[in-house]
């Protein structure tokens, strides 16, 4: 029974609903040209900023977004700020004064603990 019930029909490849009444959402396409001249379009979301490079599907290589005109536009490079360490963090909070004395805090606390006020090294 759930043979004929099933018949003909292609499961999980066609929708049983639709498409009446539904509204896709806005697009823009850009073009994007890599350095040996290969010309590739992306499509975008009609409200979405435009990267200004984009890797080319079948390529790899990176492609500069053309201008509406066709003519590759200028990429602005903004300065790089250096990612701070967790040592720069740390200079933020305390001198190097006050990390030497917590430096001496610990080591003799540690110290205390192993049973002998030797200095490493001395």
């Amino acid at each position: 029974m759930a043979d004929r019930t099933l018949r003909g029909m292609r499961l999980g490849s066609q929708s049983m609903q639709s498409e009446e009444g539904v509204e896709f959402a806005s697009r823009q396409r850009a073009q994007y040209l890599t350095t040996d001249g290969e010309l590739f379009e992306v499509v975008f979301s009609a409200d979405a900023e435009l990267p200004d490079t984009w890797e080319s599907p079948k390529s790899g290589r990176e492609g500069v977004l053309l201008a509406p005109d066709g003519t590759p536009i200028d990429i602005v490079q903004a300065d790089v700020k250096a990612a701070r360490t967790h040592w720069d963090m740390l200079l933020e909070r305390r001198s190097i004064a006050e990390l030497e004395e917590l430096l001496e805090e610990r080591l003799q606390l540690l110290r205390q603990r192993r049973g002998t006020d030797e200095r490493l090294g001395a």
